[in-house]
């Protein structure tokens, strides 16, 4: 399928040579003129894919219930910063404010409410739908524009779509892979630049040809910012996303419109393009700026968090209906063979600072 972004990529290739996956990644999603973010409304059953705040509001419920004891961690400061990076609609925030006013109105009214969103269409929407939410909500288009102050921040699917870069194994060596044009069709092919083998996992030597292995270092980048943040001010960051908890190798760049996977190249700017997070670089990203790190499977944060019972509590007084959507509601954030495994949740804080249920 040709698109205008398409169309665009494959002549700027002819003139002036192949481009990165990084590259590729950055103008399909973020285009001004034709990238995917900046143009389309991706969310919910009527999108191209739903998050978990779309599932059901019990997850925004429990990361609410999360915050607040991050804040009693932390002493229960009055300068707070409650922080959501990527916001989409506003759906998790919307939750996580409604919550907090019931459970932990103190510090609901003494948070800045700080929203780190880069597209102008979606903070209309966002602030649309927040509007009188909470006493002081304020947006931002970078997080170090935010106010100081102890930090509370949350991220869901976020660090996936933010640009990798890959490398295919040729030759016994991995050298970069890029993105050519052949009979004005978009294809991958390899580069002549390799990688720093300090930079690659233990056993690269033993992968075999045509091993694929992902580097970010635009994910690298805005987590040494949130670390560098929580460990001067504190705080703590929840980041949540799909990946993978061990560094390794594989292709895991993916395509989805419409709730179906397809090729990376079929629909540039119309389709959403993302890939895994490599969680383990992440945390020892935070390790090395003296915050402490930790991660669990989705499944296993919802449960300790008290999925179950807030469920049970939805449904008490529910028809049959409803408490069927209730369970297929729970199963969808936290069965082994939907979120729960496949989705991981990072928590970072400050080197005083222990947060359930990480440590």
């Amino acid at each position: 399928m040709t698109t205008p972004l398409k169309n665009r990529l494959v002549r700027l290739i002819e003139t002036a040579g192949p481009i990165g996956v990084a590259d590729y990644m950055a103008a399909c999603l973020g285009d001004r003129e034709a990238g995917y973010y900046t143009t389309r409304e991706p969310f919910g059953r009527e999108g191209d894919f739903i998050t978990a705040p779309e599932v059901s509001q019990m997850f925004g419920e429990l990361i609410a219930v999360w915050c607040t004891g991050a804040w009693a961690a932390l002493g229960s400061p009055q300068n707070a910063v409650l922080c959501e990076i990527g916001p989409g609609r506003g759906t998790l925030m919307a939750d996580m404010l409604r919550t907090l006013a019931r459970i932990a109105p103190d510090f609901l009214r003494s948070a800045r409410v700080a929203m780190v969103e880069t597209s102008p269409r979606l903070t209309e929407i966002q602030q649309e739908k927040l509007n009188g939410a909470a006493p002081s909500i304020n947006w931002y288009r970078d997080i170090q524009e935010i106010p100081e102050g102890p930090l509370i921040l949350v991220a869901n699917e976020l660090f996936d779509a933010l640009p990798i870069r890959q490398y295919v194994k040729a030759n016994g060596r991995f050298v970069e892979r890029l993105v050519t044009a052949i009979n004005q069709q978009l294809c991958f092919t390899a580069g002549i630049s390799s990688i720093n083998a300090a930079l690659l996992p233990t056993g690269h030597g033993q992968a075999p040809e045509g091993a694929i292995f992902e580097a970010a270092p635009a994910r690298t980048a805005l987590m040494q910012r949130i670390a560098e943040r929580i460990a001067a001010d504190r705080g703590a960051a929840l980041l949540i996303d799909y990946g993978h908890l061990e560094a390794g190798f594989g292709d895991t760049l993916q395509a989805v419109s419409k709730h179906q996977f397809q090729d990376v190249f079929e629909k540039p700017g119309e389709a959403d393009l993302t890939s895994h997070v490599d969680f383990a670089a992440l945390a020892e990203t935070a390790r090395a700026l003296s915050c402490r790190a930790a991660t669990m499977t989705q499944c296993d944060f919802l449960l300790a968090m008290g999925l179950l019972d807030r469920a049970g509590q939805l449904g008490g007084d529910k028809d049959e209906t409803a408490q069927e959507q209730i369970r297929s509601d729970v199963e969808r954030l936290a069965g082994s063979d939907q979120m729960g495994t496949l989705f991981k949740v990072l928590c970072v804080s400050d080197g005083r600072t222990r947060i359930f249920p990480f440590g």
